[in-house]
């Protein structure tokens, strides 16, 4: 994995990181990672070459079906799959970890979650209500032998077993096979924590980007896309551009109902955008927030359930917490990940580095 964005002395937004600057940082929350990488040169589908992956995000050490964390979705653009969408807007809860993957392998990542759901809990689909796992996606047939369905529900149960709070960023996971504004993109990762006087709670994010294009890429407010083209080393064959993809998911410990929830992530909009994406067409702009510290419990529902949220009044900080975490997310996906060459010889280059952080210096945005 490179450099990540602040060890080049750029800081984005005003609020402080938490001590990962991941989303790890919110209370137990876990990432796990399956990369899938054999292959190369001429695509022949259903075989290969392979650029893909699965990443999980582990919500808390327990057991997510019997304590369920509020959750609520959002989207700006909808060319994009999330499962389980339709029982969280109703119901307000997350009931597995969440996975994401490429569009094509859905199902096998909802088999996998159903799959570890059903070995921890014997009584699930049976006396107890079916599965509704979480898992969203984006496209990375550019790279990857998108038709030969490679990650299988059992990647998803090993990317569970290797959860843990050490995320890796960048061509990792579900970021393997993707392309963000025609570099490579991938898994990304921050997160905020707010002074005690704003509740001392922390926002985390992580993203899989896949979207957008070169001439639109803005950092810290730069035009850094658009002075990339201007250089000879920018040119030469590119990643077509397009609408593409990216999911967002935001945790925090603040209690938050699962209608507060859909406020917060709603604001990672407003982080993508900051990157200079407008919401293509064929953009999945997908986001999902969670609380670690809101659950509803799956057993004893005759209780009724005492619960603290926080005020509304009270939702500025961290909703700002949400857009800054976003947006240092999304480029440290881009700082992180290295060149990926994958079917038919496409290549997906890594930002260049060096000549960014010239351009952010001219602008006096490094530190």
């Amino acid at each position: 994995m490179r450099p990540r964005c602040r060890e080049y002395g750029l800081r984005l937004g005003g609020l402080v990181p938490g001590s990962k600057n991941t989303i790890a940082d919110v209370g137990e929350v876990r990432v796990g990672h399956v990369t899938l990488v054999s292959g190369e040169g001429k695509h022949v589908p259903g075989k290969g070459p392979v650029r893909t992956g699965v990443t999980v995000i582990v919500p808390h050490r327990g057991n997510v079906w019997r304590d369920r964390p509020k959750a609520m979705w959002d989207t700006i653009n909808g060319c994009g799959e999330l499962t389980s969408a339709v029982s969280m807007r109703e119901f307000g809860i997350i009931e597995t970890p969440i996975a994401l993957t490429n569009t094509m392998c859905v199902g096998n990542a909802m088999m996998g979650l159903i799959e570890a759901t059903l070995e921890a809990n014997p009584q699930a689909a049976a006396d107890e209500d079916a599965v509704a796992p979480t898992v969203s996606e984006c496209d990375d047939s550019y790279l990857n032998d998108a038709r030969g369905l490679h990650v299988k529900p059992g990647h998803v149960r090993d990317a569970l077993t290797v959860a843990s709070d050490d995320v890796r960023m960048g061509a990792v996971g579900a970021g393997t096979g993707m392309t963000c504004c025609q570099f490579k993109g991938g898994i990304g990762s921050a997160s905020r924590r707010l002074e005690a006087a704003d509740g001392g709670w922390t926002v985390g994010a992580l993203v899989l980007s896949n979207f957008g294009w070169k001439e639109h890429l803005v950092i810290a407010g730069v035009p850094v896309g658009r002075e990339l083209i201007a250089l000879e080393k920018a040119k030469g064959p590119v990643p077509p551009g397009g609408g593409g993809s990216i999911v967002t998911i935001l945790a925090t410990d603040a209690p938050l109902s699962s209608r507060q929830l859909g406020r917060v992530a709603r604001r990672a909009f407003m982080g993508l955008a900051r990157l200079g994406s407008f919401s293509g067409n064929g953009s999945g702009d997908i986001a999902v927030a969670f609380s670690t510290s809101s659950r509803v419990p799956y057993d004893a529902p005759e209780n009724p359930l005492e619960e603290t949220r926080v005020h509304d009044a009270r939702l500025n900080p961290l909703f700002l917490a949400a857009v800054e975490a976003t947006e240092e997310a999304i480029v440290d996906s881009l700082f992180t990940a290295t060149t990926v060459v994958g079917r038919d010889g496409n290549t997906s280059p890594e930002l260049p580095i060096a000549e960014t952080i010239e351009i952010l210096d001219r602008y006096g945005r490094i530190a």
